[in-house]
């Protein structure tokens, strides 16, 4: 069987993501789809909106076969440990082709940049690091070192967030030599930031924000998501009373920074270059989390940027963790969180090709990477009850969901 794999968030799952699968099977000309999705927090640093496993029924009732955990130690990263931890672990199962959605919507400009990167990209690292020595955030940074060598042009416009992603699994592909073919589809009807709902296609920027003003599912927000999104987006708002944002988490952030030493603070993933006093001093002055971020907000340090600390300091996430699975990458295990008829008999088809255990729940005898997969788990049910909490957290332990569909 041939597998097509997607990397997504279905944060939540929307009209878009079901254009996607269906021109991804189309373009792929694949028997089955394979998404891989982060699970708690999200590569931008924010929690998800609803569980990994209300998302994960919201996909397999939308057309995807199989749905496996992108790990936590890949998932709340730059792009390009972000790409490299999908795509490797995509690889592990077997997909033949990756498709992707972009702005631009021409595979062959992805490759072409590529191309045109390996021979420059002495240049680009030269004026990458230069940018960052002015104290430029990373994206500034990379923006212009891209300019510099002729790669953000028309055709390939690498300050948009979907090429920026896309451009990273391209990058991973080929310099892994992965027996995997790329694939692109044009993003329609909005912008990946776009804060309003304009069309049936909207952004999950636009829905979100939609769905925090409201506290509910308006009319204009049922226009934008399947009935199936729709009914896990009120299920688990029924059962736990809320939404996950980051106001949410606001003071339990506050105790873990204010409780912590600056030795402890530095230990953590993503605190560097003495950012971990300023944390401190804002620490102070904030009320709310949106204040916090913007009083610790510099041209260096993005919100993205910001976000994606607190998680680590949230989750008490080490540099050291994250260099044990990334330098170099290893992929140990794949998870699963739920499959169709259809994609048992893939994995069925691909057993003795797989050369890494599949898991399904965490157990006694973790492997490190699921510890930490454990931890975020653990911080992102902590603002439930505890009495939800320990029953959506039992899902962890249970096998995999399994839908019918074939």
């Amino acid at each position: 069987m041939k597998a097509c794999g997607l990397i997504v968030e279905y944060n939540p799952f929307h009209n878009g993501h079901s254009y996607h699968i269906q021109e991804a099977k189309k373009t792929a000309n694949a028997d089955c789809t394979i998404a891989i999705m982060s699970g708690s927090f999200l590569q931008r640093g924010e929690p998800a909106i609803i569980d990994k496993f209300h998302r994960t029924k919201a996909a397999l009732d939308s057309g995807i076969d199989i749905v496996i955990e992108l790990p936590f130690v890949y998932a709340v990263q730059n792009s390009d440990i972000f790409a490299a931890g999908s795509v490797l672990t995509l690889h592990q199962i077997g997909v033949s082709s990756i498709c992707f959605g972009s702005e631009s919507g021409r595979i062959s400009f992805f490759i072409k940049s590529y191309e045109n990167y390996k021979e420059k990209e002495p240049i680009y690292r030269e004026i990458l690091k230069s940018g960052l020595t002015k104290g430029l955030s990373f994206p500034e940074a990379s923006r212009i070192a891209y300019e510099n060598i002729g790669l953000s042009t028309k055709e390939l416009d690498l300050t948009l967030p979907n090429n920026i992603l896309g451009f990273s699994y391209v990058k991973t592909i080929l310099e892994h030599q992965l027996p995997i073919e790329p694939l692109t589809i044009s993003r329609t009807k909005n912008n990946f930031h776009d804060k309003m709902i304009t069309d049936k296609i909207a952004s999950a920027t636009s829905i979100r924000k939609k769905l925090f003003e409201e506290n509910q599912i308006t009319e204009a927000i049922k226009a934008t998501i399947p009935e199936k999104s729709h009914y896990q987006l009120s299920d688990y708002k029924s059962l736990t009373g809320k939404w996950h944002n980051w106001e949410y988490y606001f003071q339990l952030l506050h105790y873990r920074v204010m409780t912590m030493s600056l030795d402890e603070l530095k230990n953590i993933h993503g605190i560097n270059e003495g950012i971990e006093h300023r944390l401190k001093k804002t620490a102070k002055k904030a009320t709310t989390f949106h204040e916090w971020v913007e009083l610790i907000k510099t041209k260096r340090y993005t919100w993205t940027r910001i976000q994606r600390m607190f998680i680590h300091i949230l989750t008490n996430t080490k540099k050291s963790e994250i260099a044990s699975f990334t330098n170099p990458y290893t992929i140990p295990y794949i998870r699963i969180l739920g499959l169709t008829k259809r994609g048992q008999a893939y994995l069925n088809s691909k057993k003795k090709d797989i050369s890494i255990p599949i898991v399904f729940g965490f157990n006694r005898d973790k492997n490190p990477m699921l510890q930490i997969e454990e931890r975020a788990t653990q911080a992102y049910y902590s603002i439930l009850d505890p009495r939800i909490r320990h029953k959506l957290f039992q899902q962890e332990l249970r096998v995999p969901i399994i839908r019918n569909r074939s």
